[in-house]
């Protein structure tokens, strides 16, 4: 069952800045900000000095919507006009998997649904319309 649907904005570098901006002009209320270099080391992939302070996941509050921020990881592609994007987060592996088939027909599949650190299930998908879809499992303790 789908848990929540969130606005997710996307920045090239500038995370930090762009939540302190929302924070202000918006008055959110920060919940949390990981940076890349946060992340649980991987020998197999060292996280570049670049990249280390660049917003991995915000999570910021706006009325009683929950918003979203990440910046893009150095060298990945940042597009104009692809920089608000739509988070999902779902209860089960099972339902991430049927939204995210369903979602990806006719579309295009950014990354596949896969395990992280942060969920057993997360994906990215651009839908036939264009819209771009993040479809998370939430990590159940």
């Amino acid at each position: 069952m789908i848990v929540a649907v969130n606005p997710y904005v996307v920045t090239n570098g500038n995370g930090q800045e762009a939540v302190k901006f929302y924070e202000k002009a918006l008055n959110a209320e920060v919940i949390s900000m990981q940076t890349f270099g946060d992340m649980p080391e991987d020998p197999n992939h060292p996280i570049p000095s670049e990249a280390k302070d660049r917003v991995m996941n915000a999570q910021f509050k706006v009325g009683d919507t929950i918003m979203m921020l990440s910046d893009t990881f150095p060298g990945m592609p940042y597009n104009l006009g692809s920089q608000v994007n739509i988070a999902i987060h779902i209860d089960t592996v099972e339902d991430a998997k049927n939204v995210f088939e369903k979602l990806s027909e006719g579309g295009k599949v950014g990354m596949p649904l896969q395990e992280t650190f942060w969920s057993p299930s997360y994906g990215q998908v651009t839908d036939k319309y264009g819209v771009e879809w993040q479809i998370s499992t939430i990590k159940q303790d």
